[in-house]
C-alpha cells in the first residue's frame, strides 16, 4: 500500500507502468531477482529512481540479492490496481473507439469492456465484438444500472463535453478521453487526456530541431 499523506507524482506512477513491463519480460525470460542497477539500465534510468519510486510503497528486494522479479511485478500490479478487474465502457465507435475494443491488452491488464455506446443509429443495437451497441441518449440509466467503473470517451470533440457531462451525472469517477480537445470535470472526477495529435507535434517538434542542429 501507498504509504499515508505522500503524494506520488504522475512521473513516478508513469515509471511504475513501465517496470510492470518490465518485470513482465524478465519473468519470460527466466530472471528470478533483478538489481535496480539492471532494472534502470534495461530503461534507461538511474538506480538512484529506481529505488526511490519503490521506497514509496514500501521495502522490497534484500541488499546484494536485489528484487525477486514475480514478486515485485506483483506488487506493483496491486499498487496499480491491475491485479482486479475493472468494468469499462466505451463511447463512440469510430476508428479509434474500433480499435480500442479490438486491442487484447486490456483484458490482460483487467479492464474489460462491458458497454458500448454510439449516437449513429446505423451502429445501435448492432453486435460489435460481442458487444452490443447501446444508444448513447441512455447512457445515465445505463452506466448507473451496469455499475461500470471506468468510462473512455472517443467521439468527436462537439459532443464530448455532453457526453462528459452525462458520464459523470452517472456517477463515473474515471474518465479515459480521446477527443482532441479539453474537458471540464469536478475535482473528484480523474480525466486523463490521450491527444495523439499532441505526440505526434512533439516528435515533429523534436525532428525539426535535431534538423537545426546539424
Amino acid at each position: 500500500m501507498v504509504k499515508p499523506q505522500l503524494r506520488i507524482s504522475e512521473s513516478t506512477i508513469h515509471r511504475l507502468s513501465i517496470y510492470y513491463r518490465a518485470l513482465n519480460r524478465l519473468e519470460r525470460e527466466n530472471y528470478e531477482t533483478i538489481s535496480s542497477k539492471e532494472l534502470a539500465k534495461r530503461e534507461k534510468l538511474t538506480p538512484a529512481q529506481v529505488r526511490k519510486d519503490l521506497s514509496f510503497f514500501g521495502s522490497f528486494g534484500t541488499r546484494g540479492l536485489g528484487y525477486p522479479v514475480t514478486e515485485l511485478r506483483d506488487k506493483i500490479a496491486e499498487i496499480l490496481g491491475i491485479n482486479r478487474s475493472w468494468s469499462v465502457a466505451l463511447v463512440g465507435v469510430g476508428n479509434i473507439g474500433s480499435a480500442l475494443v479490438s486491442y487484447k491488452e486490456f483484458q490482460k491488464q483487467g479492464f474489460r469492456i462491458r458497454k458500448i455506446f454510439d449516437n449513429d443509429q446505423r451502429k445501435i443495437g448492432s453486435n460489435h465484438k460481442g458487444i452490443i451497441v447501446s444508444d448513447a441518449d441512455d447512457i445515465v440509466t445505463e452506466l448507473r444500472d451496469s455499475k461500470i467503473e471506468i468510462v473512455v470517451i472517443a467521439v468527436p470533440s462537439l459532443v464530448a463535453q455532453m457526453i462528459v457531462d452525462d458520464v459523470v451525472r452517472a456517477g463515473i469517477k474515471a474518465i479515459l478521453n480521446f477527443a482532441p480537445i479539453n474537458l471540464k470535470v469536478p475535482d473528484d472526477v480523474y480525466l486523463r487526456n490521450e491527444n495523439m495529435a499532441m505526440e505526434l507535434e512533439y516528435l515533429s517538434f523534436s525532428l525539426c530541431n535535431d534538423e537545426a542542429q546539424l
